[in-house]
């Protein structure tokens, strides 16, 4: 089985725009899909620097090719790394922001609801909190926050009641304790579009997705040389939303940034205005692409 299947391989790679002599970041490595097309675009004086936390996405993945350099860390630490090998303005910046399909099905690794394994959820195994700690030890003003902010739960003040309640009695360990602990909730509300939420809110604390996605965007404007492209591919509307309007507005919020004269700043040309999605031939291959948007900018 493959590590990951790419999503929106072409259209992504091809919103790079690629120099054949350009320099270049996959900040999300995975399977290492996007890298490889990448790099088959480059010519000898091209370079590629691809970042992943994931020690089997690096150990299984790694391409051997010159112009190819593969980071373990944390994407959002990306400045630094470059830097230090002496690159300080790059052509274009990839990150897919998606769970690879080999950390979901990987039992032990804690991200999907399906089966009994413990709660994980680190996509790095250096990641100092898990699943299992968030779910025992925040208080329930927490849980109910992160539930509603991160998995758009309506009813995330009774679900984070019912966990501490079940905690109190038992510590949640597994992925079949946590669903033990809300199954007084309706069969209809358990579905598992809701178990996606849950999951994917609880992912998203774990890994500090959204501070880092916040992170990258705004090194990308300094990283980028003028006419260099900002390629982000997103799996639900929180990470969406914030792409949407650092591209557009050169804002995390639905105003424009100013500057002190009250003057609009503007970061990007908004490449696309509306987010490309996947053919109904990639959904129907590849089930997981199904919520993937993908928005490009060109700096300025």
């Amino acid at each position: 089985m493959k590590y990951h299947v790419p999503v929106l391989l072409n259209e992504s790679v091809n919103g790079l725009s690629i120099k054949p002599e350009g320099t270049y970041i996959d900040l999300t490595f995975g399977g290492g899909g996007h890298s490889k097309l990448i790099l088959e675009k480059l010519n000898l004086n091209g370079k590629l620097f691809s970042f992943d936390t994931d020690d089997t996405a690096i150990k299984e993945n790694s391409l051997a090719n010159n112009n190819f350099h593969l980071i373990k860390s944390n994407f959002k630490f990306f400045d630094l790394h470059i830097k230090e090998k002496g690159i300080s303005k790059v052509d274009g910046i990839l990150a897919d922001l998606g769970v690879s399909s080999h950390q979901i099905d990987n039992k032990k690794r804690g991200f999907s609801y399906m089966g009994d394994h413990k709660l994980d959820m680190r996509m790095s195994a250096q990641n100092e909190i898990s699943a299992e700690q968030i779910l025992n030890n925040y208080d329930e003003e927490s849980l109910q926050n992160i539930l509603y902010k991160y998995g758009d739960i309506k009813n995330s003040k009774i679900i984070a009641k019912e966990i501490v309640t079940y905690r109190n009695k038992k510590k949640i360990i597994s992925n079949y304790d946590l669903l033990d602990a809300i199954r007084n909730i309706s069969e209809k509300k358990l579905s598992y579009k809701f178990l996606s939420k849950l999951y994917q809110a609880i992912r998203i604390e774990v890994n500090d997705e959204i501070n880092s996605l916040k992170e990258i965007l705004k090194k990308s404007v300094e990283f980028l040389n003028s006419s260099g492209r900002l390629v982000v591919i997103s799996y639900h509307s929180i990470e969406d939303r914030l792409v949407k309007n650092f591209i557009n507005k050169s804002s995390f919020d639905s105003d424009f940034k100013k500057d002190l004269y009250g003057k609009k700043i503007e970061f990007f040309k908004r490449i696309n205005k509306k987010p490309i999605v996947p053919s109904e031939e990639e959904k129907k291959n590849n089930s997981r692409s199904r919520s993937a948007k993908l928005r490009i900018g060109e700096r300025l």
